[in-house]
């Protein structure tokens, strides 16, 4: 799978992608945040943490702040792992309502392991079958009772965190 990665990964991204493979062989869940400017690399490291998730027959979930960027991922994300017949499922405003219910079903089964949304992810129609990596996409944009549900839903799951606004502005906001 990393050999199907169109660049050379960065010493950082390598590092990144080292920690949360030791991350997910540890019994206790990981919380990890990983900052770096737009366009450094980050999705790359959430696509493999994801890919291992999904070979570890995990559900995974990466909630974003808005339906642009959970299209943007939607796309990015089929196109990567099609050759690897990995499924991948949105759920944001862009989804029609009979298009959910369907997609809630695929959650449910666990025929959906992927799934890429905004606060949509937060329904509470949507009862996920095996959720075992929660990635949040620009953290510093979602609210903490949001976080707080899915911790609640998934106790057990692993949580990286993406950021590219420096953790001083973060906390001047």
């Amino acid at each position: 799978f990393a050999s199907s990665f169109p660049f050379i990964e960065t010493e950082d991204q390598l590092n990144a992608i080292d920690d949360i493979i030791n991350d997910f062989k540890k019994n206790n869940p990981a919380d990890r945040l990983i900052v770096g400017d737009v366009a450094f690399g980050k999705t790359e490291v959430i696509i493999r943490a994801l890919f291992l998730a999904v070979k570890s027959n995990l559900q995974c979930i990466v909630l974003v702040p808005t339906t642009l960027l959970s299209k943007q991922h939607y796309e990015n994300f089929t196109k990567r792992f099609k050759p690897f017949n990995i499924t991948i499922k949105q759920v944001s405003r862009f989804v029609s309502n009979s298009e959910k219910l369907e997609i809630y079903k695929e959650i449910k089964n666990g025929n959906a392991q992927i799934i890429v949304g905004t606060h949509a992810l937060l329904n509470d129609k949507i009862i996920f079958n095996k959720l075992g990596l929660i990635i949040y996409d620009e953290e510093q944009k979602l609210g903490t009772q949001q976080k707080e549900k899915l911790k609640i839903i998934a106790p057990k799951a692993h949580v990286i965190s993406l950021s590219a606004t420096p953790i001083p502005r973060t906390l001047s906001m």
